[in-house]
């Protein structure tokens, strides 16, 4: 039996290996319904959990787990390690004696639509810091000693990422590249000074991945009780003010000052004209290579302790990467790169075992080279259904033409509009083809995607829960290329009824996803 021995726990592949043809529903966590204006691990996700399990699902998939960072995007977040401390249920926190109902009478209103992230950042922050308070002086000796082996088990990456927000806090939220130069590139010694000095805070942000991993395992826990697997994401590249580029300088290509000499993004492509210009800094993978690539390994150990698949993001990037000037203003004046193709993934199958549970995000410039690549190592890749239709000459993504099950059929994704608004904006060709194929009047276009994403021979079947809901544009969680307004939908009590949860596991039912 092949087995991935983490910080935390022993993965057997055999017990997350999934049988038969599956379905599943992406929601970040975000997204769930609570009363503290933005989703979190509380009674909102438990209650999604459930209805997956009454409706024959088996998959949940979120976006990254990680802090957000500028724009509040899980793919650009100060840590590749981390989980995000806004996702920690106050509900739990009064369970546990570190919050009072008292600490929640000044709670602002909430829209229950839209994450307003300002506000709701400030308020969860000083619930947070309460809840820190409390721990101070808590008596609660088993809650002491679990968080002292919490931070002796995740000290690999948690010492640097606490000591980072730390002095992230000192110079008033600046990028690492704008701090005094004692901070900026410390040695082991003046990192010890700064542990002194700032002890207090990275004790504070230690507690928070602490509440963040009991929360998240409790979840996960009864998500398997209820024979759910979660689908976790990692975008490919991390972000450059983040924990991982400030006390790894060496992974990554940057100058003499710590730029980024070049930087990451994507050529013109279905999304954007001018390309995406992420500005994430590349990897010297000369250097990873010199080290086995470690930092690489642990990131994909810590992520599958949390989940049980792992989504990562721009896959194509392993095989070659679009390398661009960091003074460019857009993402054409790039290049291809190589990249470390096998030689990664063999070194992490050498440590946490084969057959690694990885779906390949495999959209965009595809190459003979990156689909060689994704099936040498076994990888599902993904299959679109707005691609396939929204092209009339490209048949890759309609799944009559499919030609392997081991994919993913997605109805969209994060990036793509709702099913609904993507259909409404569709030239009337489309649209005609679309019914005339499914046999339909094209007033239920979210449900019929998912009937033809339910219907094709992929053994994995995965629906954004805004198709679900049949839910407009205006419920769209991100717009590639928009820095701002993005990651906000949440969904409401009430929206996934018993109607619609009789429906899903009928549809299941017909098309063979569904097993006890």
């Amino acid at each position: 039996m092949n087995t991935q021995t983490t910080a935390n726990t022993t993965i057997s592949q055999e017990d997350i290996r999934i049988p038969g043809r599956v379905s599943g529903i992406l929601v970040h966590p975000t997204s769930f319904p609570s009363p503290y204006g933005i989703g979190d691990l509380g009674p909102g996700a438990y209650d999604f959990i459930d209805f997956l399990a009454a409706s024959g699902q088996h998959l949940w998939q979120t976006l990254p787990l990680g802090p957000t960072g500028y724009g509040d995007s899980p793919y650009q977040g100060p840590s590749a390690f981390a989980g995000q401390p806004l996702l920690i249920s106050p509900d739990r926190l009064i369970e546990q004696n570190l919050l009072t109902k008292e600490d929640l009478e000044d709670m602002p209103v909430w829209d229950e639509d839209k994450v307003d992230y300002g506000p709701a950042i400030a308020f969860k922050t000083s619930l947070l810091k309460k809840a820190w308070a409390s721990f101070l002086h808590t008596p609660d000796k088993t809650m002491i000693e679990n968080f002292e082996a919490f931070c002796d088990a995740e000290k690999d990456w948690l010492d640097d990422y606490a000591l980072f927000m730390a002095c992230k806090d000192d110079q008033k939220g600046l990028s690492w590249l704008e701090w005094e130069d004692g901070l900026r590139d410390p040695s082991e010694k003046e990192k010890k000074l700064l542990r002194q000095k700032f002890s207090e805070q990275i004790q504070y942000y230690s507690f928070m991945q602490f509440l963040f991993q009991e929360q998240w395992d409790d979840l996960r826990s009864y998500a398997h009780e209820n024979q759910i697997q979660i689908i976790g994401d990692i975008p490919i590249f991390v972000s450059t003010d983040s924990a991982d580029v400030w006390s790894g300088k060496k992974l990554f290509q940057l100058n003499e000052k710590g730029y980024p000499s070049q930087v990451a993004g994507v050529p013109p492509d279905y999304f954007s004209a001018t390309g995406q210009l992420w500005g994430n800094p590349l990897y010297d993978w000369d250097y990873h290579a010199e080290t086995g690539y470690q930092w690489w390994i642990r990131r994909v150990r810590r992520q599958l302790a949390l989940t049980d698949y792992l989504r990562i993001d721009h896959f194509r990037g392993f095989e070659a990467y679009w390398s661009v000037p960091a003074d460019e203003e857009t993402a054409v004046n790039g290049q291809w790169v190589k990249g470390p193709c096998e030689k990664l993934f063999q070194a992490i199958e050498k440590e946490l075992g084969d057959h690694l549970p990885i779906f390949a995000e495999d959209l965009g410039v595809i190459t003979p080279e990156v689909e060689h690549l994704r099936d040498s190592l076994g990888f599902p890749g993904m299959k679109v259904l707005q691609f396939g239709f929204g092209d009339m000459n490209d048949t890759t993504y309609i799944p009559f033409y499919y030609t392997t099950t081991n994919c993913i059929c997605y109805t969209g994704t994060h990036d793509n509009d709702t099913t609904v608004g993507w259909y409404r904006a569709q030239p009337d060709i489309v649209q005609d083809r679309i019914r005339r194929m499914a046999n339909v009047d094209g007033s239920n276009v979210g449900h019929d995607f998912i009937c033809f994403a339910m219907g094709s021979i992929a053994r994995y079947a995965i629906f954004p829960i805004q198709d679900l809901l049949q839910l407009g544009s205006e419920a769209r969680m991100n717009t590639p290329g928009v820095a701002m307004a993005n990651w906000a939908f949440r969904f409401k009590d009430g929206d996934l009824h018993k109607g619609l949860q009789d429906w899903l596991l009928e549809t299941t039912k017909l098309y063979g996803r569904y097993y006890e």
